[in-house]
């Protein structure tokens, strides 16, 4: 219902317009009826097609109940195509008169995505946000208010919205495979666990927290679901954990697009493929991405070197994970597309190394250069807006 009252409400321009079209109908669907009323009572000999365009054969009441129905079913029908139509209004000077409305049918209706991600990740969609009707991103259900701050300069966009996944905060607690348990915002902290992975994760609270009604909406209303990009356990698999937003992922009929992460995160997803990361999702969430987006781009040795320093490699393809091989149809060439754990796995340029600055904590007057490999805002765009035109 609420897809329906959106679309016609692009018709509120129109408003004055159509009243005055419809009175203007219905006044000259009379003066025709009172001609026919005329016609037929004063001339004789009226040949049979006259009685049968007039539905003589049948009773007042039928012939009147008749019209109404095909008159309201064609009014219906034309305001809902009218409400299809991009109505684009110019503004001119006061010299050349009122603004003109300028109508054109639309071809393509932006799609409504949502977002399951990190601060950092919201930012790196930046560039989605222009292109599509609406963008919503549900943060992490571990820190409302740090996520917001994170991804804050995402919201100068007037079709980029925020909400949270529950009213409250709850902690995420991660299980790695030594059996120590460590929260989840903590991993990255700790270098001793670095080596390690995480082999189980759960919410530290309510096992069914209530999932809020702009979240709900959002999962519903969507044409389209992003994970990612960012830490798969700190940013995207937390909020697979409330029950009720797993459940509203699995009913809705949007696709759902995962956002590979370009190198492994050391204490959480160390020695990790891309079908592991594929397997956590399917876990967690009860769900297989429709699409799985992975960095194609070969890495500079040197960058890859400094990150192997910190237990992370790259993650890419390997031909053993293949389940099969196919072809994905576009309309600037094709990409091939390998089947890996039931969902469809691109490969695509992604990424970019860049140049990152990093303050000491002992002298935040000096600062320390990192090359750093990170996703590359209109590269990851461009590939995910091709998937979201696909019929």
């Amino acid at each position: 219902m609420r897809s329906i009252a959106r679309r016609l409400a692009s018709l509120r321009m129109l408003t004055t317009p159509l009243v005055l079209t419809f009175v203007g109908v219905v006044l000259l669907s009379l003066g025709v009826a009172y001609l026919f009323i005329h016609v037929y009572r004063t001339v004789e000999g009226l040949p049979l097609f006259f009685e049968i365009l007039t539905l003589q054969f049948l009773p007042r009441p039928v012939r009147g109940f008749l019209l109404i129905v095909t008159g309201v079913g064609t009014l219906v029908a034309g305001i809902w195509r009218l409400s299809d139509v991009v109505i684009v209004k110019l503004r001119t000077t006061e010299a050349q008169g009122d603004d003109e409305l300028v109508l054109g049918y639309r071809r393509e209706v932006p799609p409504s995505v949502a977002v399951i991600s990190g601060g950092p990740g919201l930012l790196v969609l930046s560039a989605i946000g222009e292109q599509v009707q609406r963008m919503t991103c549900i943060v992490p259900v571990q820190d409302h208010v740090e996520y917001y701050y994170r991804a804050s300069a995402l919201f100068n966009l007037r079709n980029v919205y925020y909400v949270v996944p529950t009213p409250e905060p709850i902690q995420v607690v991660a299980k790695l495979d030594d059996g120590n348990n460590v929260d989840v915002r903590h991993l990255a902290l700790d270098p001793q666990i670095a080596p390690r992975h995480v082999a189980h994760m759960s919410l530290d609270g309510p096992e069914n927290p209530p999932l809020t009604r702009l979240a709900a909406e959002t999962i519903r209303d969507a044409d389209a679901i992003i994970l990612g990009p960012g830490s798969l356990f700190e940013s995207i698999l937390p909020n697979l954990l409330i029950p009720e937003l797993r459940a509203a992922i699995i009913a809705s009929r949007a696709r759902t697009i995962y956002v590979c992460n370009l190198m492994t995160e050391p204490g959480r997803t160390t020695g990790f493929s891309v079908a592991d990361h594929i397997r956590a999702i399917k876990q967690y969430g009860g769900f297989t991405p429709t699409y799985v987006l992975v960095n194609a781009q070969r890495i500079d040795p040197e960058v890859t070197r400094l990150y192997a320093a910190a237990h992370q490699l790259p993650v890419y393809l390997s031909p053993e994970e293949y389940e099969e091989t196919a072809l994905l149809r576009s309309d600037p060439g094709s990409h091939r597309g390998v089947m890996i754990e039931g969902a469809m796995v691109l490969e695509a340029d992604l990424a970019s190394s860049v140049i990152q600055y990093t303050a000491s904590l002992t002298n935040p007057s000096e600062s320390r250069a990192a090359r750093v490999l990170r996703h590359d805002s209109q590269k990851l765009s461009r590939a995910i807006l091709e998937l979201l035109r696909k019929p």
